[in-house]
């Protein structure tokens, strides 16, 4: 019932309301932590190694940023990738997985990518990177994101 996301969001849900509370989920996680015995440095280091991106946002018309989300979600369950298309379109490989979904607010696509090796998250960077170019698309992840 713990979740986080990139941006530092919290949400714990169990024995209470779930809701966006850094506060709580740390008290419950300390909590966890005591039960278990352990410290806070040795649950730290039990949790698994990541390399991910920054959030990588994609320039995108409008009118184009969902049907590009779409061509290369059906690209990928063509290709027989475990894929999932809640909200974007999720891809999870060897290597690790990466996400693309719409901006609803903006004329963006949005994508981030985690992997346990730099050369891991180099391929998935890649495939990314192939998928939008397949959609006509010329993504540069040199380039700074596009702005919020």
């Amino acid at each position: 019932p713990l979740a986080g996301e990139m941006s530092g969001h919290i949400f714990y849900n169990d024995k209470w309301y779930g809701f966006d509370d850094a506060l709580y989920a740390a008290v419950r996680v300390l909590g966890v932590i005591a039960r278990m015995g352990g410290t806070v440095g040795e649950f730290r280091a039990s949790l698994p190694k990541v390399l991910n991106t920054p959030e990588l946002r994609f320039d995108c018309p409008d009118e184009r940023k969902f049907a590009v989300v779409a061509e290369v979600a059906e690209r990928l369950k063509e290709s027989g990738a475990k894929v999932s298309d809640t909200d974007g379109v999720r891809v999870n490989t060897e290597d690790g997985w990466w996400l693309l979904r719409a901006s609803n607010t903006q004329a963006v696509l949005v994508a981030r990518a985690e992997a346990s090796s730099e050369a891991g998250l180099g391929r998935l960077k890649s495939a990314l990177a192939a998928q939008l170019s397949a959609s006509g698309l010329a993504p540069d992840f040199s380039a700074p994101s596009a702005g919020h």
